[in-house]
């Protein structure tokens, strides 16, 4: 007899944004997710992940990878497997959570305790500007200038007067930037020097990946994160190299299994490190919340970019995000 006998639906779910997200590549007006949810023993564990089509994944591949580990995943599958039996990614990334909740669940404990922290502390997490023009930039800077940290989205040409824009509206905030890879090689050092002149901490993926290579030679008055080029341990050899910071996000590790592991790999290497999220609600923010004490910068907004969250969301005071209650995740 199966003792481990785990019931396993998926929905895919639609929540507005509160005013539509632009980066480099593209615009969006929702954020279109999928939650997982496991029960074992009467117990239910949930697990949120976000399909990405810079990554080649849809709603469509993202459900098909699910159904095709239903039988593993029925069978009563841990997550220490799961690592060895999918690729990386978002479907990873739900089931994965999903299985760190039942877990928490059934021995009655908190995540960050099954992480290995004694508790878990308030964060500021960033705020994220979308890419416009440098006076529409400079008007959403100015409202958001209470927070202590914005994240800037730029995407090459135009981008001086889009950080002048900001920066003159909103003096007293830090700065990261993230190309989302629009910039060109022939741009690096110029965009860097201003970066550095309008007093930005971080620039994110300023190249596209796999074409990062100038970074090597590039001056670093600024320090360099990698977003696209890194999703895990696998890509350090790569980027170690090249990069000062790595950005972790659950749904490239394909869960919070894998950024654990990644974490502390990456820390061999002096790599500093940048928590961030896709545009997902409060299920996606929370298991990434495990990842804070080891950051310097935290981006988790994901929720404050939504028209409403879901039920039990993270709580939000200002920019200082709050650790999940059990009923929401972990």
């Amino acid at each position: 007899m199966n003792t481990n006998k785990t019931d396993f639906i998926w929905a895919v779910e639609h929540y507005p944004l509160a005013q539509r997200f632009v980066i480099s590549r593209g615009a969006k007006t929702q954020a279109d997710v999928i939650c997982v949810t496991l029960t074992r023993h009467g117990y239910k564990g949930r697990g949120e992940c976000v399909p990405y089509a810079r990554y080649g994944e849809s709603i469509e591949s993202v459900g098909a990878a699910l159904e095709h580990m239903r039988p593993h995943i029925e069978s009563g599958i841990d997550r220490h497997a799961l690592q060895h039996l999918m690729p990386a990614g978002a479907a990873r990334n739900a089931i994965d959570c999903a299985l760190w909740d039942l877990e928490c669940k059934i021995l009655n404990q908190r995540a960050w305790t099954l992480a290995g922290h004694h508790r878990l502390s308030p964060v500021s997490t960033a705020f994220t500007l979308s890419v416009d023009t440098p006076q529409a930039m400079g008007e959403a800077a100015h409202k958001a200038a209470h927070r202590p940290l914005l994240k800037i989205k730029l995407s090459g040409d135009g981008d001086i007067d889009r950080l002048y824009a900001v920066r003159a509206h909103a003096p007293h905030s830090e700065l990261i930037v993230d190309a989302n890879e629009a910039w060109r090689e022939d741009q690096l050092e110029e965009l860097i020097n201003i970066c550095a002149d309008v007093g930005v901490r971080l620039i994110e993926q300023p190249l596209p990946a796999g074409q990062d290579h100038a970074l090597a030679s590039c001056s670093h008055k600024v320090p360099i994160c990698a977003d696209e080029s890194l999703h895990t341990r696998d890509d350090l050899s790569t980027i170690k190299q090249l990069y000062d910071v790595i950005n972790i996000k659950l749904d490239k590790t394909g869960g919070l299994t894998e950024a654990l592991a990644l974490v502390h790999d990456a820390q061999k290497y002096d790599l500093g490190l940048f928590i961030g999220c896709m545009v997902g609600t409060s299920l996606s923010m929370a298991p990434a919340l495990m990842l804070t004490p080891y950051a310097r910068f935290v981006d988790l907004d994901g929720p404050l970019l939504l028209a409403h969250d879901r039920q039990n969301g993270l709580h939000y005071d200002g920019s200082i995000l709050m650790p999940p209650e059990p009923s929401l995740w972990g």
